[in-house]
């Protein structure tokens, strides 16, 4: 799979499929077209099939409850799906907010709104922000700051505190307005800051830009604690998230992780900020949450935030018509059940580590390959045309387009995009398998997608 970044040929392939192939049936981590085609689904179509395809567990699960009712209206009932996929995130934020040593209760994960995907949890995230600075009598907090190359969803107000500049080319003007600080990348830092002081630097500038709009304007500082699309599976440096969650809170800024992509188990903790030490005070989850087998996402949000909204309003003033679907929270709860079941998340984390270094390993004959970079099951391959410098290759040669689409050609589904180091030139593709990969089939990824970098830089090589 590849994201182009030219807009028409994206738009091709979003509308109606012509020149794709068409989707027959998927069996674990494969798929089948209807020409008998077999895939390897390495990326999770979009970092999305964390138990792959057809699980018969989770199939099961969503044919029992559409034959009871599909969907029961959020604002008429409530559901045993809604209920127990409530108290198994609140259960996978409190045990981890524990061992972060951040477990007192005003902190606490426990709220949450139900949606159908990643950019209504963002827009429902930015949402919840605004009404709580407005029931506090805070209404001048109206102002977002964000990252460069980010990317929250496609709805206007996620789109507009993202930095993926072809996706928001076509709307500016109609965007919530923002601000943005530099990306923060071990691998590219800015001009004379050291990788060791790349966190303090990069706190710094956030601060910097607080003050600069003036705090009592600010609502929300959102981030990918993990940069999923936009930057190839960038981890944060060490203390980052630390300096963060202490400059935030010192200027009432509410801190928002997007974890649509890094969440929900994808680096081998349900929360990737877990790993950093931080609770943030809203997280939107998506993608993983259902595995795909149903669009679902949520918005999760601290106790002291819900306390403030039920206290004005009774509530959060967002959600829509299939928020909480019923179906869908099913496919959610076995999902979640399984994952938690079989052990996957520490399957992640220590596969994820085994599979990013055979994959370093299995790529360093390629000059063109500058980094390889992730946590647990979402791991980035960064292309670069000068291995020394780290000059990214021209955007006109789309090599990470024409990697991916080797890879394609050869059975192998990978995520690749453009525009990683400035919006318009920077290669990038991310693999992120299903939890339920074995080391036979991650071992085939390797091989395959060593295979498909060979023949890209061979097909686009200047002539």
């Amino acid at each position: 799979m590849t994201q182009a970044r030219r807009g028409p040929s994206r738009a091709r392939s979003w509308t109606g499929g012509r020149g794709l192939p068409k989707v027959s049936h998927g069996v674990g981590i494969y798929v089948y077209d209807t020409a008998g085609k077999r895939y390897l689904d390495a990326s999770g179509g979009p970092a999305v099939y964390c138990l792959g395809h057809a699980h018969p567990e989770v199939t099961a699960a969503i044919v029992r409850q559409l034959e009871r009712i599909a969907h029961g209206y959020r604002y008429t009932f409530t559901s045993d799906p809604l209920e127990q996929l409530r108290e198994h995130i609140v259960r996978a934020c409190r045990g981890e907010e524990v061992a972060a040593g951040t477990s007192d209760s005003a902190s606490r994960l426990d709220a949450m709104v139900f949606v159908s995907g990643g950019s209504e949890a963002v827009e429902s995230a930015l949402k919840v922000a605004l009404q709580y600075h407005s029931a506090r009598g805070e209404q001048g907090r109206r102002r977002f700051i964000a990252r460069r190359r980010s990317w929250h969803g496609n709805t206007l107000g996620a789109l507009g505190v993202s930095d993926f500049l072809d996706r928001r080319a076509p709307f500016e003007g109609a965007l919530v307005e923002a601000s943005f600080v530099s990306q923060v990348s071990m691998y590219r830092p800015p001009a004379g800051v050291a990788p060791e002081a790349l966190a303090a630097h990069a706190a710094a500038e956030l601060e910097a830009e607080i003050l600069r709009v003036g705090p009592e304007r600010v609502a929300a500082f959102i981030l990918e604690p993990v940069v999923g699309a936009a930057g190839g599976a960038t981890p944060p440096p060490p203390t980052y998230a630390q300096r963060l969650r202490e400059i935030c809170s010192r200027h009432g800024v509410l801190l928002i992780a997007d974890e649509v992509m890094c969440g929900s188990g994808r680096t081998g903790t349900w929360r990737a900020l877990q790993q950093d030490g931080v609770v943030p005070d809203i997280m939107a989850v998506a993608k993983g949450l259902a595995g795909g087998y149903l669009p679902l996402g949520a918005t999760v949000y601290s106790h002291a935030i819900a306390s403030v909204l039920e206290a004005a309003d009774g509530g959060p003033l967002t959600g829509h018509t299939f928020s909480a679907h019923t179906a869908a929270c099913a496919a959610g709860v076995a999902v979640q059940t399984l994952i938690e079941r079989d052990g996957l998340l520490e399957r992640v984390r220590t596969a994820g580590a085994e599979f990013q270094g055979a994959l370093r390993a299995a790529l360093a004959r390629y000059d063109a390959v500058g980094d390889v970079r992730g946590r647990g099951f979402l791991v980035g391959v960064e292309l670069v045309a000068d291995r020394a410098t780290r000059a990214p290759f021209a955007a006109e040669r789309a090599l990470a387009e024409t990697i991916g689409q080797c890879a394609f050609e050869d059975g192998l589904i990978c995520y690749a995009t453009g525009g990683n180091v400035d919006g318009i030139e920077g290669d990038t593709i991310l693999l992120a398998p299903p939890f339920i990969a074995t080391d036979a089939e991650l071992e085939e990824i390797i091989q395959r997608f060593a295979r498909a970098v060979e023949r890209g830089l061979a097909q686009s090589a200047p002539r």
